[in-house]
């Protein structure tokens, strides 16, 4: 393969993995939120 494809194949393969970490960072964050929340609601009814 032409060292270029390489190179390009690793940025890409970099920026999926950003992608895939953030999607989780965010997911794990909403979901905190939303346990924290209910206990509050929970705690004031």
């Amino acid at each position: 393969m032409d060292q270029n494809i390489i190179y390009a194949l690793e940025i890409m393969g970099k920026g999926m993995g950003s992608i895939f970490a953030v999607i989780l960072l965010l997911t794990f964050i909403v979901g905190l939120m939303g346990r924290l929340t209910e206990h509050r609601s929970k705690k004031n009814s």
